[in-house]
């Protein structure tokens, strides 16, 4: 089945587009990134990330909480957090409205991990001089058979729980490591 047949897709704001104001009364909205979307996969927030802003009269697209997000300089996929409702997406991004005919968090897994999709992109891919992704290729997608929602929704949840824990494990080994150069340097100091 084509994923357009479950969901509908929204390019976003061409960002050469945008025409930018000084006025008071325009809306200062943040750009969302690559960090943003990897951030919003994982659940821990990236340390000293700051993000562009924009002042606009212009209608721009921007995200709400739980949105699915594709990146199309990436390939990878991430349902909106509360902390990134309101930011301003480019035209990079593809928000993924879901009517309920999938769960949104399989299809962030299915989108980031199925073996047979990741194929279908590489394939798209191949001959060019900058790798990115399409709309078009995703308009195209064509899904693999689909399981009960109720295991879809474990799937999704697992997915995203585990990738949390991943990225907090990870903070964890960074933190250790700074912690021991420290007491090396420390030590050194005062030999």
């Amino acid at each position: 089945m084509k994923m357009t047949a479950l969901v509908d897709l929204t390019v976003g704001s061409p960002q050469f587009r945008i025409k930018e104001s000084s006025s008071e009364k325009a809306a200062l909205y943040k750009v969302y990134s690559q960090i943003d979307l990897s951030d919003d996969l994982t659940g821990v927030e990236s340390e000293f990330q700051e993000n562009r802003t924009i002042r606009t009269m212009d209608a721009v697209t921007t995200l709400n909480e739980k949105d699915i997000i594709f990146s199309l300089v990436s390939g990878k996929a991430s349902l909106v957090q509360k902390n990134h409702e309101g930011y301003l997406y480019t035209q990079n991004y593809v928000v993924i409205k879901n009517e309920a005919k999938i769960d949104a968090g399989f299809l962030v897994y299915l989108l980031n991990e199925d073996k047979s999709i990741a194929h279908r992109f590489r394939m798209g891919l191949q001959g060019s001089m900058v790798l990115k992704y399409t709309v078009k290729q995703l308009r195209e997608l064509t899904l693999p058979k689909l399981p009960a929602i109720a295991r879809q929704k474990t799937i999704g949840k697992t997915y995203l729980k585990q990738l949390h824990l991943q990225a907090l494990r990870e903070r964890v080994a960074k933190n250790e490591t700074i912690m021991r150069l420290a007491q090396l340097e420390g030590d050194h100091i005062h030999e």
